[in-house]
């Protein structure tokens, strides 16, 4: 069997789901605006330039999962998923994810966004398996912080090997399709490497190591 892995933000969404999870929670009250809107800003700039500090980020993403009731967080969660999230899902993402499961592949999400976020995501899509940063939860309540190894950058090829040698059958061929050069260690790890609407350094590695470039948001299907 064949394992097709998929990155999630800007790859099948057109959009950050983290960032934008942070904008509705300052649009609905839960932070403060001034506050958490910049700081938001600040990591987003950090993610782009290949800096982030992924266990700083988790920390002030996961906070309101601390000070607020969950049962509050869930509800704002399924609106977000809502009214955020499926309306940026990328044209073409829907009928990619239907190739590959025609095909017989395997498919998994992974992503440096947290479960928390990203588990309603992936059910939207359709997609059982997914491999995401994971919040910390002692005594049946979140942390702030990460248990594990964090879902980004080399923690990437971490969390997929140690998934993929826990599956029953060992896969023959990984693909792995993603926009950031922040999966870089991934897309060189996987049989198949695929650049979607890529950021400008992955689009030059794309281009040195002859990796197949497409977009999933444009009128003309790229598959």
């Amino acid at each position: 069997m064949n394992l097709t892995l998929f990155d999630l933000d800007h790859t099948l969404l057109a959009g950050d789901s983290d960032y934008l999870w942070g904008r509705f929670l300052v649009d609905e009250g839960v932070v403060d605006g001034e506050t958490y809107a910049r700081e938001n800003e600040r990591f987003h700039a950090q993610y782009q330039a290949g800096n982030l500090d992924i266990h700083a980020y988790q920390r002030f993403v996961l906070a309101p999962l601390r000070e607020q009731p969950l049962p509050r967080m869930h509800d704002l969660r399924a609106r977000y998923v809502r009214t955020r999230i499926a309306p940026i899902v990328a044209r073409h993402a829907r009928a990619l994810i239907a190739h590959h499961r025609d095909r017989g592949d395997a498919l998994a999400i992974i992503t440096a966004t947290n479960r928390f976020i990203t588990e309603p995501i992936a059910d939207l899509l359709d997609i059982d398996t997914l491999i995401a940063t994971e919040p910390e939860v002692v005594d049946g309540l979140y942390s702030g912080e990460i248990a594990g190894t964090p879902s980004f950058q080399d923690g990437k090829i971490v969390r997929a090997q140690a998934w993929t040698a826990a599956q029953p059958q060992p896969f023959e061929h990984v693909t792995f399709y993603s926009d950031s050069h922040n999966d870089l260690p991934l897309l060189r790890w996987a049989d198949t490497a695929i650049a979607v609407d890529p950021d400008e350094r992955l689009a030059e590695a794309a281009r040195a190591a002859d990796w197949a470039i497409i977009s999933l948001r444009g009128e003309t299907r790229p598959f």
